[in-house]
């Protein structure tokens, strides 16, 4: 999971260095790599009669959870063309506690308050890195937070249906939803990105963040959302706010304040307790 926030974490770095591609038009070559990328993937892993199998009888959990792809995809990026990256970041730092509170709500667990310590000390760090910067009273900025919204939102419901369904006796596979994602995002967007503007070093970039930042990463968060809970894997994923930075400083030029490195520092320290103490007290299985 932490692989998988490194990898989703470049996103920012990379849209810096695009030409033409504005707005719905990234979102849409980016989902539409981020497809082509899964139909191989996909293809090779299941095999395409398996994969075309999976997609015709997969069930509506299978389509909710693509349902919910497809928003998290389309609202990121689409957020950042109304508000800034600081608001969005802030605003996408509250989906471990709406994951929480869904899991809560829906499958009746009961956390462990080691995890609810570490959600509202690493909610503080990225409060503290980026709650300085976050605008007020901007009828603009409010409508982008809004829309920003709907990412925790999606991936709670997203990270609490996997969660139910690595209960069932034989649950069935999810891979295929991050394609129904992609393929949902890619067809909403397209009409709202003519005429098209991205030069070849875009698409090239573009495609990279398809396969590399949004293709791989996100199947591996469904496979190891077989064996985290949903308030975990949605905790881990904070960390993509501390690489966004990290990649942004090495990338880009731009040297984080002593807010971001001190917000940072209580991120990785809640991620870090939560994770040791996990595992000091997970039962050990014996092995024969």
């Amino acid at each position: 999971m932490v692989a998988a926030t490194l990898m989703w974490s470049i996103a920012g770095v990379v849209s810096r260095h695009l030409e033409h591609a504005r707005s719905f038009e990234v979102t849409f070559w980016r989902s539409a790599f981020n497809a082509l990328a899964l139909v191989a993937l996909l293809s090779w892993l299941r095999g395409p009669a398996a994969l075309w199998q999976t997609l015709r009888g997969g069930g509506r959990a299978l389509w909710l959870s693509g349902a919910c792809w497809a928003v998290m995809f389309t609202a990121f990026m689409l957020a950042l063309t109304l508000t800034s990256v600081a608001n969005v970041l802030v605003t996408m730092a509250i989906g471990p506690l709406f994951t929480a509170l869904a899991s809560r709500l829906a499958l009746g667990h009961r956390l462990a308050t080691r995890t609810w310590v570490a959600i509202a000390v690493a909610g503080l760090g990225i409060a503290w890195m980026y709650g300085h910067q976050v605008s007020a009273g901007d009828p603009r900025h409010l409508f982008g937070t809004a829309v920003a919204l709907a990412v925790p939102v999606a991936a709670a419901v997203n990270w609490t249906l996997l969660h139910h369904l690595r209960s069932h006796e034989s649950p069935p596979d999810m891979l295929a939803a991050v394609l129904i994602g992609a393929l949902i995002s890619a067809a909403f967007t397209a009409p709202l990105a003519w005429p098209f503007a991205a030069s070849p070093r875009d698409l090239s970039l573009l495609a990279l963040l398809g396969v590399v930042q949004l293709a791989i990463p996100c199947l591996m968060a469904v496979a190891v959302a077989r064996v985290l809970s949903g308030p975990e894997i949605s905790l881990l994923g904070l960390l993509e706010v501390v690489f966004g930075v990290l990649w942004t400083w090495l990338g880009a030029g731009e040297a984080p304040p002593p807010q971001v490195l001190g917000g940072g520092l209580l991120v990785l320290g809640a991620l870090g307790a939560n994770a040791a103490w996990a595992l000091r007290t997970r039962p050990v299985v014996a092995r024969g």
